[in-house]
């Protein structure tokens, strides 16, 4: 397995999200994801994300039932974003006294004596950012947290985190439908030595090129709320699809591995953490490290749009 660096802390090429392991994604299937688990460790991921909020604590006490014992690993968590009894956002929480008490919760779950990374999941509108880096800062202090990072925050937040403490990651969504990091955050990062970490970087499973599954969502699946599930929106992006299915061919690759592949081409210092619960899906994810891109492909990618935005209350 190639590894990378997020500023200071060496992690794989390529992660791997559990969200989807626990929440969201329709029912999770726990033997599976155990198996998925075992063969990334197999495969030699060591880079492994989730967060307090993912199942409401589900997710990282599945995490550490299972990785507790390894210490070859990196387990990133986050804290910030409150959710009701069904897991469902609700809003921000970047106060101090939140960060304290969820980083107590997250390490007992876990089952560990320290956070590797620990994430800011996002900005609370209400609360200066600088105050809660400042917290996250005394864990590190404490021992209880080795790195910081940071999710989907601005340049200039970015730039207010870092000037409080070393910043090791930023992290947010990046793909071929996902550009929005590319104006203003990546730059900033980059001029600050910030290690980039995408997520989503198969535009949830749209990328996939998997008709079938992304036409035919489960009922509790969260993305038939998203405004690019919606029909008019769906068709045109199954469409845009048909681009990457090109440079696919061309490689012997997946529509999946070529969508990867642009992520990794992004930058030595970039990270994606794919999300599956399934050992089939992994392994190809995996097979993206060993497709190189030319200018032409790249350029030909870079066309790829999407129709609608990535949540709801962002335009169609």
């Amino acid at each position: 397995m190639q590894t990378r660096q997020l500023r200071d802390l060496t992690v794989s090429a390529l992660g791997l999200g559990c969200m989807g392991m626990s929440t969201v994604y329709g029912r999770p299937d726990k033997q599976e994801a155990t198996a998925t688990l075992n063969t990334a460790l197999d495969e030699g991921v060591t880079f492994f994300d989730t967060a307090e909020s993912y199942g409401n604590g589900h997710n990282e006490t599945f995490l550490g039932q299972r990785l507790a014992h390894r210490d070859d690993i990196t387990i990133a968590t986050k804290f910030g974003i409150t959710t009701n009894r069904l897991s469902i956002p609700t809003g921000q929480d970047g106060r101090p006294e939140n960060c304290r008490r969820a980083v107590h919760g997250s390490l007992r779950r876990l089952r560990r004596d320290h956070i590797d990374l620990y994430y800011l999941h996002r900005p609370d509108p209400n609360v200066p950012i600088e105050d809660s880096i400042a917290e996250m800062s005394k864990l590190v202090d404490e021992g209880l947290v080795r790195y910081i990072g940071v999710s989907e925050v601005t340049a200039e937040q970015l730039r207010a985190a870092d000037e409080v403490h070393p910043i090791t990651a930023l992290q947010s969504e990046w793909s071929l439908f996902s550009r929005d990091i590319e104006d203003g955050p990546v730059q900033e990062a980059r001029r600050r030595g910030i290690g980039v970490v995408a997520y989503s970087p198969l535009s949830r499973g749209l990328l996939s090129a998997d008709r079938g599954s992304t036409t035919n969502l489960p009922l509790l699946d969260y993305r038939r709320a998203l405004p690019r599930w919606k029909r008019s929106n769906l068709t045109k992006n199954l469409n845009e699809i048909t681009a990457i299915q090109e440079v696919a061919e061309r490689h012997g690759a997946t529509v999946a591995q070529i969508s990867l592949a642009w992520v990794l081409a992004r930058g030595q210092d970039v990270v994606p953490i794919p999300g599956t619960k399934r050992r089939t899906r992994l392994l190809e994810n995996i097979g993206s490290l060993a497709v190189d891109l030319s200018a032409e492909d790249i350029a030909v990618l870079d066309r790829v749009r999407a129709s609608g935005g990535r949540y709801s209350g962002m335009p169609d």
